[in-house]
């Protein structure tokens, strides 16, 4: 399980482990806090297409899916 800091979470580095569209390397680009700081919304932007697509940040936890960094 990969381990997120909430805070750090903007502009971090994600790798697909099973890519799509030929979609492998992504940035978190958006994040959106509530006034207690928990997260509401969070997107990826896909490097290569510039595709922006919403996702739950607790997803980016489970390293099946993705690889924190760009592998």
């Amino acid at each position: 399980m990969n381990k997120i800091n909430p805070n750090k979470l903007l502009n971090s580095k994600w790798t697909a482990v099973t890519p799509s569209n030929k979609e492998k390397h992504f940035l978190v680009s958006e994040i959106e806090f509530d006034e207690e700081g928990v997260v509401l919304a969070c997107c990826l932007e896909a490097v290569m297409s510039k595709r922006v697509m919403p996702i739950n940040w607790q997803d980016l936890k489970d390293d099946s899916r993705w690889v924190h960094g760009w592998q």
